[in-house]
């Protein structure tokens, strides 16, 4: 029963922390869109942007990152405990790699409202939207590591990783070919 209310909270913990990455960095996209509008409608713009940045990072973003560490660290342990060593564990190997991967990402999501509300801030809208596809890639390879477990193939994972990459990547590329089709 533990082992599945832990489980249960570490999924509310992701949930919400893959929400906060993907929609911040949606926020950064606008706030740097912003930038290109006349005044006064870039400062006042730029200003909700930075209020709205700032309260997502630190009332949700931040504390589902936390709330998914522990959850998902006792997660780890009780796994372990029930089911046999960490060393013989693989795909929990993985998963760690991934997330030590999404801890980078989100730092780097910090950094960058940082540089936003300093206004030194050198991203451009479509590298940000691009940067969005990064966390996407991520959630995707965390998923299937944690579903598959036992079957997990570190060829095939890397394989499937590289290919749904690709195919976000001419994705993106349609869609802004699109929308200066449509321009």
């Amino acid at each position: 029963m533990i082992y599945l209310l832990v489980k249960g909270l570490h999924v509310v913990g992701f949930v919400s922390w893959f929400a906060g990455l993907f929609y911040i960095v949606r926020l950064f996209v606008y706030h740097v869109e912003a930038g290109e509008r006349p005044e006064p409608d870039r400062t006042i713009l730029r200003r909700q942007f930075e209020i709205m940045e700032r309260r997502l990072w630190y009332a949700i973003t931040v504390p589902a990152m936390v709330m998914t560490l522990v959850f998902g660290s006792t997660l780890a342990v009780l796994y372990v405990r029930m089911f046999g060593s960490f060393a013989e564990a693989s795909w929990l190997h993985a998963k760690l790699a991934l997330v030590a991967l999404l801890l980078v990402y989100h730092w780097l999501c910090g950094d960058i409202r940082r540089q936003l509300a300093a206004g030194t801030c050198r991203w451009t809208s479509p590298r940000l939207r691009q940067w969005n596809e990064v966390a996407t890639v991520l959630l995707v390879a965390i998923v299937m590591v944690a579903i598959f477990k036992s079957l997990f193939s570190a060829l095939w994972g890397a394989l499937a990783l590289l290919a749904l990459a690709a195919a976000l990547g001419v994705a993106v590329k349609l869609v802004r070919a699109y929308a200066r089709s449509k321009a």
